[in-house]
């Protein structure tokens, strides 16, 4: 078999070629050099550029259609000609768009990131990416080609640190695509945002002060009887600084009233690490209180804030919770934000109220800084929860020294002892099995 056949080169006439034991080389005069030599068993093949007697492999097949490799011909001819030495070889992706179906498939497979960043990816790529870049081939791909259109168009329609995102996610696919050897080379090598911008990026500014807090605790107050779990939701955040997902996704067997801890898997942290806050009495007092009202309404399942279905609240339904009780005013994570500032004003210290946030803390402190600080978390939140007692936290969950029979709370929380007199409700961790 050593025949050499001209065609015009379709991938319909490519496959039937290759049925063909005859022929083992495949070239069309319209694209001289160019020429498919099939692999012993048909099914595969390379794409060979020849000058003179070097066949220089560019690119494989199936890998590479037919109409893929003749638009990258002449890409692929110019880097042959400025490093002959090089082999160009190309891969299946031709376009920008490729690529970004490739990185987007990959994330949705990779068990190591949160549903809602694979969500936030799938919608940068559908909604901004894809219909500004899909057809940019990949060897035109440069500062000039990105700011034309893509950056600048962009910056006029959605946020800086939003097409900051979307930036790095195109940075971040290039460079797996060039690890992996599926792109010829990285055109985003070296690139940085701000060699398209010099505008700075502000912090997002919460829309909720601590002097708003009281009016807000005060609509809390009245829809608590009306909407149990909406308020709820809104209380755990506000009283720990947690974030929306974590909370949502609370279970029952998650929340110790006897050991006074609230587990927070790593599976449901932003930056998955598990995460241990300090159950206040107060807390124990507003857990047992909602409890009572869910099993007085019939629900015994396993989450704190379940659907109609029975499962956790959605990203979109605990969204919608805020959207009601902020009434556009404000949104889940300005109570987060509102807290940790109100936590400065109080004198909690910054290394504790950034433990409680569960924010990372850095390279250098996470090698020297092994300690949980429990006792020190717990306090900063007994204080934090009697500031919010005085501005109605209390009409809530109804803590009296009747109820909580709980003397002496500070002491118990230096001890390692917090709120082991109020009644067991759930299966903490530490009872299973």
């Amino acid at each position: 078999m050593s025949a050499t056949r001209s065609i015009k080169f379709t991938e319909t006439e490519v496959r039937r070629q290759a049925a063909d034991l005859a022929v083992r080389d495949l070239r069309d005069p319209r694209y001289p050099g160019l020429y498919l030599r099939f692999w012993s068993d048909r099914s595969r093949g390379t794409w060979h550029l020849v000058r003179g007697k070097q066949w220089v492999p560019v690119a494989r097949w199936p890998d590479l259609g037919a109409a893929a490799v003749i638009a990258e011909l002449p890409a692929l001819r110019q880097r042959l000609l400025r490093d002959p030495a090089t082999a160009p070889v190309a891969s299946g992706m031709a376009t920008v768009g490729q690529l970004l179906d490739w990185y987007g498939d990959r994330m949705g497979r990779d068990r190591a990131l949160s549903a809602k960043r694979k969500a936030g990816a799938r919608s940068a790529i559908a909604q901004h990416l894809k219909p500004r870049l899909d057809d940019l081939s990949i060897a035109d791909v440069n500062a000039d080609s990105l700011d034309k259109q893509l950056m600048w168009p962009s910056q006029a329609e959605v946020s800086l640190s939003y097409l900051r995102q979307m930036f790095a996610l195109l940075l971040t696919a290039f460079k797996q695509a060039k690890r992996l050897g599926l792109v010829v080379a990285d055109p985003m090598a070296g690139m940085c945002f701000s060699d398209f911008t010099k505008a700075k990026i502000m912090p997002k500014a919460s829309r909720l002060r601590a002097v708003q807090l009281p009016e807000v605790m005060q609509q809390l107050v009245h829809a608590f009887d009306d909407a149990p779990e909406k308020v709820m939701l809104a209380l755990m955040m506000l009283a720990h600084g947690t974030r929306i997902g974590e909370t949502r996704m609370a279970r029952w067997s998650e929340v110790s009233v006897t050991a006074g801890e609230w587990f927070i898997p790593a599976a449901n942290a932003k930056t998955r690490t598990e995460h241990r806050l300090p159950l206040t009495a107060q807390l124990c007092a507003l857990l047992t209180r909602y409890r009572d009202i869910q099993q007085a309404n019939g629900y015994e399942g396993v989450y704190l804030f379940p659907n109609r279905r029975g499962v956790c609240l959605s990203e979109g339904q605990a969204s919608a919770v805020f959207t009601e009780l902020g009434r556009g005013e404000w949104t889940s994570h300005d109570l987060r934000k509102v807290s940790r500032s109100t936590w400065t004003d109080l004198g909690i210290d910054g290394h504790i109220g950034e433990m409680l946030l569960n924010h990372s803390l850095g390279k250098i402190a996470s090698t020297y800084i092994h300690t949980q600080a429990m006792a020190q978390r717990r306090a900063a939140l007994e204080k934090w929860h009697a500031w919010l007692d005085g501005i109605g936290f209390g009409r809530i969950h109804g803590l009296t020294e009747a109820l909580s029979e709980i003397p002496q709370i500070q002491a118990q929380a230096a001890a390692g002892k917090a709120c082991s007199r109020h009644p067991e409700f759930v299966t903490s961790e530490d009872s299973k099995g």
